[in-house]
């Protein structure tokens, strides 16, 4: 039988494959970066290297021996070198590297582009914690953007379900890996925002708006940590709670988020409070409230019953009022003398001076009037008449002061100290 028509069962073939592999390129040493990398419960390593383009990749296997002599931990976006024999591995049929020997050759290009962008992004003020939004304790409406097909999706819708049933659900597809997700990422947090803007003219917007995925490599997850989608996850108007991954995969798109869940279950969990937890809480208020209100009443209908039996009684409550009435107004009359006898003694000692400041002011008023008086009697036109003055006066009485004001023969009164003449002008002397 020729080669050509020989048929191969499927363990042979593959054997065979790897044997060739093994004889025809021996021991090589490949250089990658470590992607997926994860330590089995038997001690073995298992990780894929990537090239730093991205484009290739080949799942590689080092045993517990090996494995334990490397001397750096081993950890994802490592570029390494690898040191191993080509093989299959019969199970799958998938070209593997079997790796003996394992060094470190940089920080990983993804990994230091991640570095990179993240610095300049937080830079720019896109992480900061003042900027960040309050999730809603009690939604009505939520958007969950991811891909249809993530098992994400499944686990966050079945988480408000569970939790809250009552929050309505909106899902906005969209690719989550690969070199289309960024885009369609962006779109989708764009058509929940129009969602949101929608729902507020009818007053039903959008209460918080859930990304997620779940985990993956370095690789799977870079959409998250595209730029655009960095920025678009900080201008949507509602807040966004990031879920991307497992607990210890963190991306951009969680730094920049209102707020990181671990997990795409746990974003659901921190976005819903439990009906049920709420349900307990609202009875433990009301059970409060309900003892309050009865402490409340009880001591009011105290009060009431104290106060009836006061009313029982007005004579004894009367009683009572006319010996506070009577001690007050002994009080009353005991502050009215006290005062009075503290009045009279603030008064004693003004007396004699009120009197001698009386007696003064006396004094000074008769001097001064002694000296009025004498000025009056200085200018009393009788002293002037004695002085051997006159008063000449026409016949109507006008004071005659000027000899041109007299004419011939004209009567005129002289008043004199003693009495008063009548007289006849019979001549006029005019003097300059």
């Amino acid at each position: 039988m020729s080669t050509a028509s020989r048929v191969w069962g499927v363990s042979a073939l593959v054997q065979a494959v790897g044997d060739t592999l093994s004889a025809r390129y021996g021991m090589v040493v490949v250089r990658g970066e470590i992607s997926g990398f994860t330590r089995a419960a038997s001690g073995h390593g298992y990780f894929t290297l990537k090239d730093e383009l991205g484009q290739g990749s080949l799942r590689c296997a080092m045993f517990r021996r090996a494995l334990s002599q490397v001397d750096f931990p081993v950890s994802e976006g490592q570029l390494v070198e690898a040191r191993g024999q080509l093989s299959v591995y019969e199970a799958r049929g998938e070209l593997q590297l079997v790796v003996d020997g394992l060094q470190r050759a940089g920080a990983g290009a993804l990994y230091e582009q991640f570095l990179r962008l993240k610095a300049r992004l937080e830079a720019a003020g896109l992480f900061d914690e003042g900027r960040k939004r309050e999730i809603p304790a009690f939604p009505r409406r939520v958007a969950v953007v991811t891909s249809l097909a993530a098992a994400a999706l499944r686990d966050v819708v079945t988480a408000l379900r569970r939790r809250a049933p009552h929050v309505e659900v909106l899902i906005v597809p969209c690719a989550v890996q690969g070199a289309e997700a960024p885009p369609q990422i962006v779109d989708a947090l764009a058509g929940a925002a129009w969602l949101h803007r929608q729902g507020q003219v009818q007053g039903q917007g959008l209460d918080a708006v859930i990304l997620c995925r779940g985990g993956g490599s370095l690789e799977d997850l870079w959409a998250f940590n595209d730029e655009r989608v960095v920025r678009a996850v900080v201008a949507c108007p509602v807040p966004v709670v990031c879920g991307v991954g497992h607990e210890t995969d963190v991306t951009l798109a969680d730094l920049a988020a209102d707020l990181r869940a671990p997990t795409p279950t746990a974003a659901a969990e921190l976005v819903a409070q439990s009906r049920d937890e709420a349900l307990v809480d609202l009875d433990t208020w009301a059970a409060t409230l309900r003892w309050r209100l009865r402490q409340r009443l009880d001591q009011h209908a105290q009060r009431l019953d104290q106060l009836g039996m006061r009313l029982s009684r007005p004579g004894q409550v009367l009683h009572v009022h006319r010996q506070r009435m009577g001690s007050l107004e002994a009080r009353l009359h005991a502050s009215l003398r006290e005062r009075v006898v503290s009045m009279r003694h603030s008064l004693a000692p003004w007396s004699p001076r009120l009197d001698r400041a009386l007696a003064q002011r006396l004094a000074w008023a008769r001097q001064q009037q002694a000296h009025l008086g004498q000025r009056l009697e200085a200018l009393n036109p009788q002293r002037v008449l004695e002085r051997g003055y006159a008063w000449v006066s026409q016949a109507d009485g006008a004071p005659l002061t000027r000899a041109s004001q007299a004419q011939t023969g004209q009567k005129l009164g002289i008043q004199l100290a003693d009495g008063r003449l009548q007289v006849e002008v019979d001549g006029i002397e005019s003097q300059d």
